[in-house]
């Protein structure tokens, strides 16, 4: 880790968490919902309705025998009017299964808590779930809680630290959803069989901390605690949030369970309470909806597959044109082409921002400062990655190790020449993979 990056005022001076105090809104049921069938990392799901067939609220639209895959149920009861693909964020295609809501929201009658009496069951209970990743990265949960080296794994880490700026959803889950995340902990450590639970936490949500510090009290918790973490970015990446607590370095290609850890965001642990008490699928995503271009920024509930711009129009609209939309955050988001893209299940915020604030001032020749370097997390060295990016030398990539790069962007974030260092480390990788190494 880089004892220099503390150093940096840029990293952290600005946080932005603006709708903080904000309670969560619920969203009404949109006319229309456009569900994806890639909404988890690895293989999409295939659509298990046609055009024509009605759909009622939590039933089972889209699966996969896949490994790497999660389910995908329907957030409202209606029609289904059509399957179309759509362009995602990341350029490629996705299909979507549109329904037209008849607005009475029936529930499935597949719809049942869950009984389960060893890990087996859990595992395969959380997977029916259709639980993915809910800090973003959507990786399917139900395979991070079956590790293969289970004897060896005894700590779980939820993920609270919540330290891009501007999202302040998971605040909000700590301080609404507290005895679910609590619940879910519970479950986690009993069918894994961990012997401690911790909660990584910002110093800048001390209500959250001091909300569920008095409940794992008031519970006899002695066994669950929470842990202040600094609040600078990027402390609530995976890599950097293990090392924080347990001291462990993890390099890249570890998984959190190689270092005896069971690492989860705070919002899929407390949905784990959720789906054991009510047995109702992942359905519906709390997001932060902020920036500039928002007339009313909020922390909202809304059905999973929702357009961009209804959620915008809950927000009472655009203030000003957007010049820039995000789903995410500011560091590690993604820009989207159009507003009409859908809600998937890994959206943690959505941010429209107006062309006074995204503004990119002109690249210019790096200076050699160092900065980059410093504000590492890892004591990379980002000037040289794009120096051997820019010749494509894979092996120099690789000595100089760009796989360990997270793309957490603190290097282009800190660059006075604005170069888009991030982006080339991200380049970098793939000419590391295309050459084998």
């Amino acid at each position: 880790m880089s004892s220099n990056a503390k150093h940096l005022r840029s990293i952290d001076a600005g946080h932005y968490k603006n709708t903080a105090g904000c309670e969560t809104e619920v969203m009404p049921i949109p006319d229309v919902v456009k569900i994806s069938m890639s909404q988890h990392i690895g293989a999409p799901c295939q659509p298990l309705v046609a055009k024509g067939d009605h759909v009622n609220v939590g039933q089972l639209i889209g699966d996969v025998d896949a490994f790497v895959s999660a389910p995908i149920h329907s957030s409202v009861s209606g029609t289904v009017t059509g399957i179309e693909t759509q362009r995602n964020a990341m350029g490629g295609q996705d299909t979507l299964v549109v329904i037209e809501t008849d607005k009475e929201q029936t529930l499935d009658p597949s719809i049942k808590v869950p009984e389960v009496h060893n890990l087996e069951e859990f595992v395969k209970a959380v997977r029916a779930s259709g639980l993915v990743g809910l800090g973003g990265a959507s990786f399917p949960t139900h395979i991070k809680y079956n590790p293969k080296n289970i004897d060896d794994v005894h700590t779980l880490i939820v993920n609270g630290a919540e330290c891009e700026p501007f999202i302040t959803s998971d605040h909000r889950t700590m301080l609404e959803d507290t005895q679910d995340i609590i619940d879910g902990m519970k479950l986690i450590m009993e069918y894994i069989g961990l012997d401690e639970g911790y909660i990584g936490i910002e110093k800048n949500k001390p209500d959250a901390i001091a909300k569920l510090d008095a409940m794992f009290k008031e519970q006899g918790l002695t066994n669950m605690h929470t842990f202040t973490l600094q609040d600078r970015y990027p402390k609530g990446a995976e890599r950097v949030l293990v090392y924080e607590i347990t001291g462990k370095e993890m390099a890249a290609g570890v998984l959190p369970a190689d270092l005896g850890v069971i690492l989860s965001n705070v919002t899929s642990v407390a949905f784990v309470g959720q789906y054991f008490r009510t047995g109702m699928p992942l359905i519906s995503k709390r997001m932060t909806v902020d920036g500039d271009a928002v007339t009313t920024p909020k922390n909202i509930i809304a059905p999973i597959g929702t357009q961009i711009n209804d959620v915008i129009e809950f927000c009472g609209g655009y203030k000003v044109e957007p010049k820039k939309i995000l789903m995410g955050g500011p560091m590690m988001g993604r820009a989207i082409f159009s507003d009409e893209m859908p809600i998937v299940k890994n959206n943690n915020a959505i941010l429209a921002f107006s062309k006074e604030k995204t503004a990119i001032p002109e690249e210019t020749a790096c200076i050699n400062c160092g900065r980059c370097h410093m504000a590492c997390p890892f004591n990379l060295l980002p000037t040289a990655f794009a120096d051997a990016y820019q010749t494509r030398d894979a092996q120099r990539l690789s000595d100089l190790k760009v796989m360990q790069c997270m793309e957490c962007g603190s290097c282009s974030y800190v660059c006075p020449a604005r170069r888009p260092l991030s982006f080339m480390n991200k380049l970098g990788k793939g000419v590391v993979k295309e050459a084998g190494l």
